[in-house]
């Protein structure tokens, strides 16, 4: 069957059992310009079926919104979808018969198919059944770079991190601030993460974070990381804002030079109407090890006691893996389809730089998919008290191993 045919069966298997219009209550927390532009294509194809997108979106990070959307769930007040991260976060909650199951729908869309990579479906996966959607490949492995900032500082726009580090005191004496960096652990933690892979490697990043092996987490690999940590907070010190899309415009404005985020800050440089390699570069990996881990943002459905809200649910489930819904949301938040049939010539240079490295399969698991979220939670926390005090690199080093060594 040809997977045009199987889009079709999908749209047609979930619309037929449809008996009325629903109001769906979807809650995220895609709440910075360039997240509310994309989360806005969902509505908009949502709306256009005989149903209702309503948004229910949580002010704040992921950390911020995910006890909340769980509380609910588990309180018996479930929403109609709710995003979640691609990994164990809704272990619990499948395990619990919280969560619907969409393999039906999986099946008739041909999902094992077009999804790329399989890992992203393989996480939705528990005991062979299928109980969420993913939306889009997010990766963490990007730097950030503001032309203007480094153009104050009479120095060329680097090409890797060492470049940048060599740079970092030009931008110092032209008074900008060398590193954007938010106050909040998951931010700090991401871009340690970064350092990680493109410091260390991809054989020690996996060692730790998919083998949880102490020793190597303890180690001279590591050691250059949390060194290479310490600095980047030196770099940062300036930078007195709290959440991402708030540093991230400090490079957008060309106040900071740059800034270690994940690829949907690509979304406010497209809100601020900046151009990919006149206004701003981007470096996969630190510039020093093109790979991108392939995490990403992922819909679940709470079960119901309702047919017609199940039929809706399983309908937004299938609109949202779409082709069309694919394209003008991943364009809009940034974020690479995990759709890999459909066509995103449309993409800027940072898009088309991440579509290489997918396709030539430079691709790592995100740590989500690997630790859990109680692991990924002490890591946080660790990342926020570092960053705020002057805690020796060798001191966060012996603590975060033994964080690695009890992991699970």
């Amino acid at each position: 069957m040809k997977l045009t045919t199987k889009l079709l069966a999908a749209t047609a298997m979930v619309s037929a059992s449809a008996a009325s219009a629903v109001e769906l209550e979807v809650t995220h927390w895609w709440t910075s310009g360039g997240e509310a532009a994309a989360v806005s294509e969902f509505a908009k194809a949502f709306n256009e079926t005989e149903h209702t997108w309503v948004d229910g979106a949580i002010a704040g990070s992921g950390g911020t919104a995910r006890p909340i959307i769980i509380s609910r769930i588990l309180g018996g007040d479930p929403m109609g979808a709710t995003q979640l991260n691609h990994g164990r976060q809704a272990e619990e909650l499948i395990e619990a018969g919280l969560l619907l199951d969409l393999t039906d729908v999986a099946e008739a869309g041909g999902w094992t198919d077009i999804v790329n990579p399989t890992s992203l479906l393989d996480s939705c996966t528990l005991d062979g059944k299928i109980y969420c959607v993913p939306v889009n490949i997010h990766s963490w492995q990007w730097l950030w770079l503001s032309h203007a900032a480094f153009e104050k500082a009479g120095v060329d726009v680097p090409t890797d991190w060492n470049e940048y580090i060599a740079a970092a005191d030009a931008l110092k004496a032209a008074d900008v601030i060398p590193l954007a960096m938010g106050k909040q652990g998951w931010q700090q933690s991401g871009a340690f993460g970064v350092m990680a892979v493109g410091i260390a490697g991809q054989d020690a990043w996996l060692a730790v974070n998919r083998d949880h092996d102490e020793s190597v987490a303890a180690g001279p690999e590591y050691a250059k990381v949390f060194e290479a940590a310490a600095s980047a907070r030196e770099l940062a010190a300036d930078s007195n804002v709290q959440d991402w899309n708030q540093a991230t415009n400090l490079v957008i404005t060309g106040q900071a030079g740059a800034q270690i985020m994940g690829d949907w800050a690509q979304g406010e440089f497209s809100v601020a109407e900046a151009v990919a390699g006149e206004d701003y570069s981007c470096l996969p990996g630190l510039g020093l090890n093109e790979v991108l881990d392939t995490g990403g943002d992922a819909f679940y459905f709470p079960v119901n006691d309702d047919p017609e809200i199940t039929a809706a649910q399983k309908e937004l489930a299938a609109l949202l893996i779409s082709p069309e819904v694919q394209v003008s949301f991943n364009l809009a938040k940034g974020s690479l389809p995990v759709r890999g049939d459909i066509d995103l010539s449309a993409a800027n240079d940072c898009m088309q730089k991440g579509l290489e490295i997918l396709a030539s399969g430079g691709i790592l698991p995100s740590g989500d998919m690997n630790n859990s979220a109680d692991t990924s939670t002490q890591i946080e926390d660790l990342m926020a008290q570092f960053w705020s005090s002057d805690m020796s690199a060798a001191d966060a080093q012996a603590k975060y191993a033994d964080i690695i060594a009890d992991a699970d």
